[in-house]
């Protein structure tokens, strides 16, 4: 069991400018940074049209790049130093499992090449993260970032953060095969501090709220549980998602996606959804649309008791009309529940494994976490990690 600081910036970029003179020599032209993101609420339907309110959060990837001459490329990544470092002499942009992590980083160099930018020569990129991998908590989306970011100011591209966060979700789709909605990617470009984000995932219309959490904290716990998104069922849900959508269109033509439904609207017409997993599916994401909202609404007049119980409405429906829940999630969020300080928790992210995200009064810190981390060592033979965080600035080029 662990507990993560907020605070390693320095030691991080001190380690990775010593690597990178070992492994490439010389000095890097640019340092840069993405953060990871965690979703407050709104899972699973940011691919159905709905509202997601995420952050970025301080837990991220730190990158060190420079241009080449050449067209060669070479990635390494102190987190994977036994893998050395991954080349493409030719600059060869085909996704290959044999170059593990470097993927994400081909995807968006193709993505922009496909998009018409001119990227002319080589690239060398170093990367050091401390997002917990397979935790749900957008390693590769931020990745996929900080290559975006470092592009754009190595070539000196004129792109803006929305277009690079859509170039990078297009990178996901179609290089990596993942059928992600946007907002990952959105969000580890466009977070900002002690903010959070509220997106219309089919609008790309956007707000933003003061994160007024006085007293509290989130708490994010990594159950450890390793999922793998591209294996998971996420491309299930979603084609069952856009099943019930097709259905509901025969009755009511007029619409686009399923949460443009209020709740009142789905009861309504759900008897037009044929398979009733897909009807379960459609539920969710109405009903998270609603909650969302609320929730929004909630942080925003300081009703944190509000919020809190939304989370758990948002979990309960996760688990049991979505299904993308866990035995580990499920105990991790019941535990949690059960300690006085915490206001409210669910899973976040795909599921499947991953994390889950608890409002805890700020007192109840220490306890929360020395609380629940043995009781999940007993059960499951292994230690969760918790990492209170704060929400950051999105992707961005750092001081060398």
């Amino acid at each position: 069991m662990s507990v993560q600081s907020v605070s390693v910036q320095e030691e991080m970029l001190s380690e990775l400018r010593q690597c990178w003179r070992e492994k490439f020599g010389g000095e890097a032209e640019l340092c840069a940074f993405a953060p990871g993101r965690v979703n407050l609420i709104g899972e699973h339907i940011d691919y159905s049209g709905g509202h997601v309110m995420p952050l970025a959060i301080s837990l991220g990837t730190y990158g060190l790049a420079r241009r080449r001459e050449d067209k060669r490329l070479r990635f390494y990544s102190l987190n994977f130093r036994g893998i050395g470092i991954l080349e493409m002499a030719d600059g060869s942009l085909q996704n290959d499992p044999r170059d593990h992590w470097s993927n994400f980083c081909k995807a968006m160099l193709q993505t922009l090449r496909e998009a018409g930018y001119s990227l002319e020569g080589g690239l060398d990129l170093m990367i050091y993260g401390n997002i917990p991998s397979g935790s749900g908590l957008s390693s590769s989306a931020s990745v996929e970032l900080l290559t975006g970011i470092v592009i754009k100011a190595l070539w000196d591209l004129e792109i803006d953060s929305v277009q690079l966060s859509l170039l990078a979700q297009k990178a996901e789709n179609q290089f990596i095969g993942v059928n992600c909605g946007i907002m990952d990617q959105f969000a580890v470009a466009m977070g900002r501090k002690d903010q959070v984000l509220l997106l219309n995932t089919g609008t790309l219309e956007y707000d933003y709220a003061p994160l007024k959490l006085e007293g509290c904290k989130l708490v994010i716990c990594s159950s450890n549980k390793h999922r793998s998104l591209g294996n998971s069922a996420y491309n299930d849900c979603r084609r069952e998602c856009e099943k019930a959508l097709s259905d509901l269109q025969k009755r009511f033509k007029p619409l686009k996606a399923l949460c443009q439904l209020s709740p009142d609207d789905f009861n309504a017409l759900q008897s037009a959804i044929e398979d009733p997993i897909c009807r379960q599916r459609a539920r969710h994401a109405v009903y998270e649309e609603a909650r969302t909202l609320a929730a929004f609404e909630a942080l925003k007049g300081g009703n944190l008791g509000a919020f809190g119980r939304l989370m758990v409405s948002s979990h309960a429906s996760l688990r049991d009309l979505y299904e993308v829940s866990c035995r580990e999630l499920d105990f991790l969020v019941d535990a949690a529940l059960e300690e006085k300080s915490c206001l409210g928790s669910r899973m976040t992210g795909a599921g499947f494994g991953g994390c889950t995200i608890s409002l805890v009064r700020e007192e109840g810190v220490t306890d929360f976490i020395d609380h629940i981390g043995p009781k999940y060592l007993a059960e499951f033979g292994y230690a969760a990690d918790f990492y209170p965080v704060t929400a950051c600035e999105g992707a961005r080029v750092l001081a060398l």
